[in-house]
This record gives structure tokens, sequence and C-alpha cells, in this order.
């Protein structure tokens, strides 16, 4: 017997089609086992493909299930605004008093924000929490070789995990960030080994800070091959995971700061991250979203 599930695919950190991270999003999905999902999530081969389920706590809005095309992750951040905005669009949810949603999925209750303008709706969510300890020296060795180039400028590289862990590593600019060409079997390699979901990287741009809090601050680029994605045009964790470690490594002002990243210019998109880091060192990434796909997914 066959089954159908809504489906959509939501372009997420743009207000303009394809210029962001796509994310596949399949509603109705208790009935599916986890074979399923990881089969639905490999062949829609997006970076991301999340599964709306009934939540198991009243708390809850909705509880989602997020897997690359390899394997499944606690959380992410791209999926989470893109299924929000989904969920939304589809009447699945309604906002909360003050414009809140809550997430449950496998790192626990992610709370979101959905705030209206004159330009659409802005998504972001709150980073439950970041654990941030040094990389070893001979692990940023191996980065240098698998980068082709020296790191460790003004902060030593790092792990970070925020669900998804990411290696952290700031370049000298944002140019040097474009201008890098990883060896993505060995970096693949080096991920399996240490445990982590990837790599993410950053550079600012001069003048640093900018003139103003919309013009854009940093580029980043987010590496996961060992995850079958070799570069994830826009990634929500590991820019939250930048606004972390920079918090941690004494980069951003003590009263707190926000800033726009950009990613996404290497693989022909052009996102557009808004990230706030408060006093208490509290990380909230948000950004646009824009449905591209709408339709249904038959099993």
């Amino acid at each position: 017997m066959k089954h159908t599930h809504e489906y959509k695919v939501v372009d997420v950190f743009t207000k303009r089609p394809l210029a962001g991270n796509p994310v596949a999003v399949v509603f109705d999905a208790d009935g599916l086992v986890t074979e399923d999902m990881q089969a639905i999530a490999n062949w829609t081969n997006l970076s991301e493909t999340t599964f709306v389920l009934t939540p198991t706590t009243p708390e809850a809005d909705y509880r989602l299930r997020i897997f690359t095309p390899r394997s499944e992750l606690p959380f992410a951040g791209h999926p989470t605004l893109g299924s929000a905005h989904a969920i939304l669009e589809a009447g699945r949810a309604t906002p909360r008093e003050g414009g809140r949603l809550v997430q449950q999925c496998n790192i626990g209750l992610v709370n979101l924000s959905i705030e209206e303008g004159p330009a659409g709706r802005l998504f972001a969510f709150t980073l439950l929490s970041a654990h941030i300890e040094p990389l070893p020296a001979a692990d940023v060795a191996e980065l240098e070789c698998i980068l082709g180039c020296t790191l460790g400028h003004g902060a030593a590289p790092a792990r970070v995990n925020v669900g998804p862990v990411w290696m952290v590593l700031r370049m000298p600019d944002a140019a040097a960030v474009l201008d890098l060409r990883p060896d993505f079997a060995k970096l693949a390699a080096l991920e399996r080994r240490l445990g982590v979901t990837g790599l993410t990287v950053f550079g600012h741009y001069p003048p640093y800070p900018p003139a103003s809090k919309d013009e854009v601050a940093i580029e980043v680029r987010t590496f996961a091959p060992s995850c079958g994605v070799e570069e994830d045009p826009v990634c929500g964790s590991g820019n939250a995971s930048v606004a972390a470690y920079q918090w941690a490594r004494g980069l951003l002002p003590l009263e707190g700061a926000a800033y726009v990243a950009a990613q996404g210019r290497c693989v022909g998109r052009d996102g557009r991250v808004k990230v706030q880091i408060g006093a208490d060192g509290q990380v909230r990434v948000g950004g646009s979203c824009i449905t591209c796909v709408d339709g249904r997914l038959t099993l």
C-alpha cells in the first residue's frame, strides 16, 4: 500500500529562491522508521532532510528528526529554521504568545522566535549550549596539511560541540576563507577519527567591525565530507559554533554583539546569517526562509 506525505523544500538564509541552503521537510512521519528516513535523506541528497513528528512532551509544538545523506544529527541550524517555516506555512502549528515555537529534537527543546516584518518573517533559534575544547596540536598539524595553510591566527583552533561537533578555526581574513581548497578524502578520514561532524572556518572582512551591523562582517565555510556533504552551502550550527568560539576566545565585545555572516559563494549561493551574542554569551542564529518546492512524496 502506498503512503503519501506532504513535502516541501525550503531555501534557508535567503529571501531569494536558489540562493540559500535547501532543506527537505517531510510531514506526517510518525509511521516512518529510522531506515525509511535515512533512505529518503539519501535520495533527496540535500545536506539535510527533516521529518516532522508528533511531540512526546506537551512543552513542544512538534518533534523533528534530522538526517544527512549518511547519518542522523541530534540538531542542525538551517533544518530547524526551514522546518519551522514549512510547519507554519502548512498550518501545522501556530506561534505562541510573543511569536515563539518550541521544537523537540534529539538534543532537547529548542526555542525559536518568529519576527514579522515588511520583508517577511525572520526565524531564529537559541543555541542550547556549546562545549569548547582545544584541538590537539597533532590534529592541528594534520588540518594544516589538509588545507595547505598555516593555522592559529590569534586564536587556536577548537572542537565545538553544539549538538553537531565542529572543528572551528579562524583564518587571517575573508579572502583566505574563500581561497581554501581542502583535500576532502583526508578531511573525511580526520572527521571519522575524531568523531566530529565536520570543519567550519571563518575570516573577517575589512574594516572590522563594519560601519553597520547590517553589513557582512565575516565569511564562513563549512565542510562535512564524512556526512556526505563536501561543502554545506549555509550552515546554521556551524555559524552558531563560530559565534560561541569567538565569544570564548575574547574576539567579541563583553557586552555582546550582533553581526551578519555570509556563506555559500564558493558553491554558487549567497546566504546571509544573522547572529546575536548576549552579554551572557547566549547565541541566537537567524535568517529568512522561502519555499521552493511544495508537493507530495509517495512511498
